[in-house]
């Protein structure tokens, strides 16, 4: 495959880290020209990860996806909790007295629609004294209440959430927002305000600006190696 100076869109499968997709890159393009990728996807996420090639073009990577509206596909599981807000956590399966009902779930999805405070979760890559949250969890230094009281809410955009498809304990949703916004903390912050639980299953990034799924390079196939 030949990848010229640019910025472009690139597939990111389930199960891969980010940096892998950039070293993948820089392997092909060779050492001395700068890569660079415009946000991260975490490894059970999959889909559209925007990369720059060329230090003229890591350069205007920033200024092009500041504030960019991204859009997801995600499945969310109401009776479970997790330390990760998602299925690759410590797992706690919850006793679900009451069933959300589809109405009741759109009524509380309307209240994160807009600029709100959302609290990063704990295993993720937000700094801590220029360190990322996740590293110092899984370094044993700090433990992960202390973590949680440690991380303070950001403000974030939500444009859209729509409900695409909902059978207990699995709902499926459609959320268009701005950069900076964590999908699994909206998950999260979901089920507490059910009364019950709220765990990402699977997450889809589908769009990134204007760069979609269609228009993705797919090298999957280079990643074995």
């Amino acid at each position: 495959m030949e990848i010229t100076e640019g910025i472009f869109a690139v597939y990111k499968p389930k199960g891969v880290y980010s940096y892998k997709i950039v070293s993948c890159i820089k392997k092909l393009v060779g050492k001395k020209i700068k890569v660079g990728h415009g946000g991260t996807l975490d490894p059970i996420a999959e889909g559209v990860i925007v990369i720059a090639v060329g230090r003229k073009y890591t350069k205007q990577l920033h200024s092009i996806l500041t504030n960019s509206e991204k859009e997801y596909i995600a499945e969310i599981l109401l009776d479970r909790t997790s330390d990760t807000y998602d299925i690759t956590g410590k797992i706690q399966m919850l006793n679900i007295t009451t069933i959300p009902s589809i109405t009741e779930i759109n009524n509380v999805l309307q209240t994160f629609i807009g600029e709100i405070d959302q609290t990063p979760p704990p295993y993720s890559a937000i700094k801590i004294h220029g360190k990322r949250a996740c590293d110092i969890l899984r370094s044993g230094k700090v433990d992960y209440n202390t973590i949680q009281t440690i991380i303070k809410p950001k403000k974030v955009i939500i444009n859209h959430i729509e409900i695409l498809n909902y059978e207990f304990p699995l709902l499926k949703l459609k959320i268009v927002c701005k950069s900076g916004t964590y999908i699994r903390s909206l998950a999260n912050d979901l089920g507490k305000s059910l009364c019950c639980g709220g765990v990402i299953k699977s997450l889809i990034r589908t769009r990134v600006g204007n760069f979609t799924l269609s228009d993705c390079k797919r090298i999957e196939n280079l990643l074995q190696y």
